[in-house]
């Protein structure tokens, strides 16, 4: 497996549009993100994994796909792009997939990486699907690699938890629990 990347990018956006800002200063994505080999995408506020993603399809695809969506057929698209107005996209290539169906690579890397942030407290907070296939070492140290350029303070993940962030580009009602 030969994972490239990341890939970062700055998404700005409301509930019905997104623009891209990437590390040049240019509104466009490039190079292997715009290919049709398979990608996972990490979508992060305050440096901290909201969603964790995969896709065959150029990454502008996915994420039009994502906003576009009705719920026609059962598909909402992105639930952050009702709650947030900002966030980082890092994305990673695989680019040499194999014979296999070419995103089962990046599907147990996926599941790997939302099992490693729910060791640090809670699952991402808008997660609503993982696949989950047999992992090897080599998808474990992948996962671990990616999990690493994140912040991994319990602070934060808590106050990601409740949708509660400093910088207020995040709007949805505290979570209220029963007390213990």
């Amino acid at each position: 497996m030969n994972l490239i990347g990341p890939f970062t990018y700055e998404l700005s956006f409301d509930a019905l549009k997104f623009s891209v800002r990437c590390p040049a200063g240019t509104a466009k994505f490039s190079g292997a993100v715009c290919s049709r080999l398979p990608k996972l995408y990490v979508v992060s506020l305050n440096a901290w994994p909201i969603y964790i993603g995969v896709t065959k399809q150029p990454i502008r695809n996915r994420l039009r796909l994502g906003w576009s969506a009705t719920g026609a057929n059962g598909y909402h698209g992105y639930a952050w792009r009702h709650k947030c107005t900002e966030a980082t996209l890092d994305v990673w290539c695989h680019t040499d997939p194999g014979q296999k169906p070419p995103e089962i690579d990046v599907e147990t890397v996926e599941a790997e990486v939302v099992y490693l942030i729910r060791q640090h407290g809670q699952w991402p907070a808008f997660q609503t699907e993982i696949h989950f296939h047999r992992s090897d070492r080599v998808h474990r140290d992948a996962a671990a690699e990616i999990f690493g350029r994140y912040h991994t303070s319990q602070d934060t993940n808590r106050s990601l938890g409740g949708f509660e962030l400093t910088n207020a580009i995040v709007s949805a009602p505290p979570v209220h629990r029963g007390s213990t």
